[in-house]
Parts: C-alpha cells; sequence; structure tokens
C-alpha cells in the first residue's frame, strides 16, 4: 500500500510516517532526508538546496523528482512507499502520479496533518534541541510555512477531491493522531 501524508513544516509527517513504516512494513519517502543526505555529501545539489532552504524556499522540483525517480522504480519497494510531505506542488503530484502508473502503482490513502502556524513553532524549537537540525531555525520556518501554505494550496485542493484523501487534525498528541490514521487503514 503506498500512502502520501502532507502538511506544513513541523506537522509531524516524519514522525507518523516512521509509525507507519514499522506497522506496515513498508519505506519511508522523505525527500527532506533525500536532501539533507544531499547536503550532507556537499555536491552541487546540495549546495543549491541550502540555498534554497536558507531563503526558505522550495527546491526546485526537477532536483526532488529525479531523487525520487529512483525509489518509486525499485521493486523491492514496489506498493509499499510512505510519502514523507511529497508532493508540494502541483507539478510533483501529477510527477508522482506519472512515475507510479509507469511502475503499475498507485496512492491507496492520502492524510493531510492539519496544523496551525503556533504549534508549528512550538514543536520546532522542541525538535532544534532534540534532533539538532540546522534547518529548524524560527524564521526560516515561519517563511516556509507561510511558502507551504500559498504552494500547497493547490495540492491540497487536488487531492482533497479524492475519496482516499483525509485530513486529521496535526494539533493532536502525537498517539492521538497515529491512532486516528490507524482507525482509517482498518489496522
Amino acid at each position: 500500500m503506498n500512502i502520501i501524508i502532507f502538511g506544513p513544516p513541523g506537522a509531524g509527517k516524519g514522525t507518523q510516517a516512521k509509525f507507519l513504516v514499522d506497522k506496515l512494513n513498508c519505506f519511508q519517502v522523505s525527500t527532506g532526508d533525500m536532501l539533507r543526505e544531499e547536503i550532507k555529501k556537499d555536491t552541487e545539489i546540495g549546495k543549491k538546496i541550502i540555498k534554497n532552504m536558507n531563503d526558505g524556499k522550495f527546491v526546485e522540483d526537477e532536483i526532488v523528482n529525479k531523487l525520487l525517480e529512483n525509489v518509486i522504480f525499485d521493486v523491492d519497494k514496489s506498493n509499499k512507499l510512505i510519502f514523507d510531505g511529497y508532493p508540494r506542488t502541483i507539478n510533483q503530484a501529477k510527477n508522482l502520479k506519472i512515475l507510479l502508473e509507469k511502475s503499475n502503482q498507485k496512492i491507496e490513502y492520502i492524510f493531510f496533518l492539519n496544523v496551525n502556524k503556533d504549534s508549528i513553532l512550538k514543536r520546532i524549537e522542541k525538535r532544534k534541541i532534540l534532533e539538532k537540525r540546522s534547518d529548524d531555525d524560527a524564521d526560516t520556518i515561519l517563511k516556509r510555512y507561510d511558502t507551504y501554505m500559498e504552494i500547497t494550496k493547490p495540492v491540497l485542493d487536488y487531492y482533497s477531491k479524492n475519496n482516499n484523501f483525509h485530513e486529521v487534525d496535526g494539533s493532536m498528541e502525537i498517539k492521538d493522531i497515529s491512532q486516528k490514521i490507524e482507525e482509517i487503514l482498518g489496522v
């Protein structure tokens, strides 16, 4: 089963994706992790990514799409993917659909973790301390949140018409969000 979990930065997508990976024996596809790996390797792509993140912008679709293609066409991961924070744009959503169709796969569930800005800031401050993530600066996160809400609104509209779309209150406690997702999945 392939699942999309999306929501603003700090909404808990990664936490819920990890929970589902363990519960369903699937693979987490975190574009954030893939991008951080490029930064860690200090590649040209990584340098471009850092500039975008520091400016509070999203990384270009072509970079993200190329990184994703390798994962989707991995036969060992077929129909076992949890997309964590992807897609963020209509172009990415359409690209994902094309890649999945080419690999004879589909998305079975889409979860939107809806969280307000104040809750995000509180979570980011905690995450910054616990995970020591360089992209967790409050000003940067606020820019990314606003950009996310502006750019992702069309993606939300695109998916919300589907029967497999589920909006979940992302401001609930982690265990309550997990329980709600479990109920929807019937696991």
